[in-house]
């Protein structure tokens, strides 16, 4: 209504510039164009060092689920040996390491006893819960609900062993080993108990032998693996306090493998 001056007769409309600004339309399509490419940069740069991030953190603290069960026969038989006979043990304790990608690695379980597996703590773990029914069995207290009571029991001790461990090389300033590392030399824990629980099952007089035996051979067997552990990553430390956090994992030991190998219906006890 308003705007229809042009259809009216009579009347002059001035000319309109109908030809495009040739240099207008190249600015604006090279203006976007470094736009785009300055943020498409930027944004692959800042996700190209978070995944990098990322991914270095997930290997340094989890490392590879994989390598943990690179294991044989010989392997196992040396291993349980090195666990349960520490003082038999003559070579190192040092882990061996291979270049791998231009950085060096450790070698497998396979290739090195001194490496950590979750081999045998699955398998110790698993048969301690078959030798806590079977002694609740003879002594006519089995039932389902009992063997749940003793499956969490032994996850709770597995825990509060790995917790013993991590807790002790941070408040040493070695936060660096891997929580799978971690989670394995904790597991060994159950070598040791399903020997005792046997002897239990057979004779309770061996119980009370094996029992302190194998509490004394898994502290010396952590103390020396805590030592490799903490030489091969702190630089500095109290040597007083780094001896006396040794001693306490040793210690500890006893009463943890007495509440795991006190095999009754009240996991409490």
């Amino acid at each position: 209504m308003y705007n229809n001056v042009g259809s009216q007769p009579g009347v002059v409309q001035p000319p309109t510039n109908t030809q495009p600004n040739p240099f207008g339309s190249a600015f604006q399509v090279a203006g976007s164009g470094l736009i785009r490419g300055g943020l498409g940069a930027y944004g692959g740069k800042i996700l190209g060092s978070s995944s990098e991030y990322v991914q270095s953190n997930i290997s340094r603290y989890f490392s590879d689920p994989q390598y943990y069960f690179q294991v044989n026969d010989h392997y196992v038989k040396n291993k349980l040996k090195v666990v349960l006979f520490p003082f038999l043990h003559r070579g190192h304790w040092t882990r061996i390491t291979e270049p791998v990608g231009g950085r060096l690695s450790y070698k497998p379980p396979i290739y090195d006893i001194n490496a950590p597996d979750l081999y045998i703590p699955l398998m110790a773990f698993g048969t301690y819960v078959v030798l806590a029914g079977l002694s609740l069995g003879l002594h006519g207290k089995f039932s389902p609900e009992a063997l749940n009571l003793l499956f969490i029991k032994g996850l709770l001790g597995w825990f509060m062993q790995a917790a013993l461990l991590k807790v002790t090389l941070l408040s040493l300033g070695s936060g660096e080993a891997p929580l799978l590392d971690i989670i394995a030399y904790a597991g060994y824990t159950f070598t040791g108990i399903c020997l005792a629980v046997i002897g239990r099952i057979i004779s309770g007089y061996s119980y009370y032998f094996l029992m302190p035996w194998t509490c004394l051979c898994m502290g010396v067997f952590l103390v020396k693996t805590m030592k490799r552990v903490l030489f091969a990553e702190v630089r500095s430390y109290d040597s007083s306090k780094h001896h006396y956090l040794l001693l306490f994992i040793a210690l500890v030991q006893f009463p943890l493998f007495i509440w795991l190998g006190n095999i009754t219906i009240n996991w409490l006890l």
